[in-house]
């Protein structure tokens, strides 16, 4: 291992289209949507424990989850859990830890990565992860992951590669001709029949100097915010000094602000199995499924002419389903979700 990796886990969302399993006062990536034994935070910390040393292993989240990650990181050093006041997207968040990074290692190398996401071969992810951190460790590229698009899907963003010019130190990576934004649905099936374009899986590697020079160079006054504040980390002033940073901070993405202005950026293709964990369907794609196609995720769940269809009630004693082709049907804390999962972008509004 590594003693230079460093790994940022970004856990401040609330994951409001997993509602009711996830809300404000525990998101999902605090609970176990799998079933399988361990949350979606812990299994993201897990996939990198041969990777990065755990005192290298950052966590950004909200003040009222903090707790929640000292008992599900116990590894973790508690001075590595930054608490962002506001949300304000990815960007400062990101800003925020390299320069903190930068402070403790200058020749640290960073993957940054949410902390909510589901990789089903993890060896093909560690082969991915371990090459891009070598490349990032002696170029001053950055390195983001593709997933070849299995579906046209309109919920991500896409990266566009030049296939035709691969990195002469590393021929698994290609330089990135463009990001695109979410497309409408023509527009995705257009991009499924091409072989340059992938998904966006937001998981992005490079050395610490190299993004706190595109900071430098394309947020300024972001840079300038936090590189203030170097004099204070790890003092008791550091809290109150970037609450008020954040504040005064833009809420704007690192793909915004920096992936689509700099010029050395490569893409590493990467078949590991990976969803983004975003909606219900998403899940029932991801899990075993009986002969009629339903995800079932409980401890005693009966169907009958049910097809196609999320249940998941792990805290109920006995639940029965009849009849439903294409639902979601959730309990938690005594409410419960039935709905099309052909509507579940409106999950979010349904218990405004």
């Amino acid at each position: 291992m590594n003693p230079n990796n460093h790994l940022v886990i970004m856990a401040g969302g609330i994951g409001s289209r997993f509602w009711p399993m996830s809300n404000e006062e525990l998101p999902k990536q605090f609970l176990d949507i799998l079933g399988c034994g361990k949350t979606l935070i812990q299994l993201t910390m897990q996939r990198f424990q041969d990777i990065v040393p755990a005192e290298n292993v950052w966590v950004v989240t909200g003040e009222r989850y903090k707790d929640l990650v000292y008992e599900q990181l116990p590894d973790v050093p508690k001075k590595n859990v930054l608490l962002e006041p506001c949300r304000r997207n990815t960007a400062p968040c990101i800003c925020y830890v390299s320069t903190k990074i930068k402070k403790r290692n200058p020749k640290a190398v960073v993957v940054v990565t949410p902390s909510d996401h589901v990789i089903l071969d993890v060896p093909a992810f560690k082969e991915a992860i371990n090459e891009s951190l070598e490349y990032t460790s002696e170029t001053d590229a950055i390195v983001t992951l593709g997933i070849k698009p299995n579906r046209p899907e309109t919920g991500y963003g896409y990266i566009k590669a030049d296939l035709g010019f691969s990195s002469a130190r590393m021929k698994n990576l290609y330089r990135v001709d463009a990001f695109k934004e979410k497309p409408d649905i023509d527009t995705a099936k257009q991009y499924i029949a091409l072989p340059e374009y992938f998904w966006n899986a937001g998981i992005f590697v490079w050395s610490v100097n190299t993004i706190v020079n595109a900071f430098r160079v394309y947020e300024s006054q972001m840079w300038k915010s936090f590189e203030a504040l170097m004099p204070q980390f790890d003092t008791p002033k550091e809290q109150k000094a970037v609450n008020e940073v954040y504040e005064n901070c833009k809420s704007i993405s690192v793909d915004y602000a920096i992936m689509e202005k700099a010029e050395d950026i490569f893409v590493r293709p990467a078949d590991i199995g990976w969803s983004d964990l975003g909606t219900w369907t998403s899940l029932l794609m991801l899990s075993d499924k009986d002969v009629y196609g339903n995800a079932l995720i409980g401890d005693n769940i009966r169907v009958f002419e049910t097809r196609n269809s999320v249940v998941h009630t792990t805290h109920l004693r006995e639940v029965v389903v009849q009849g439903l082709d294409g639902y979601v049907v959730v309990e938690k804390d005594g409410a419960l979700l039935i709905c099309k999962l052909s509507e579940e972008q409106r999950i979010g509004l349904f218990h405004e």
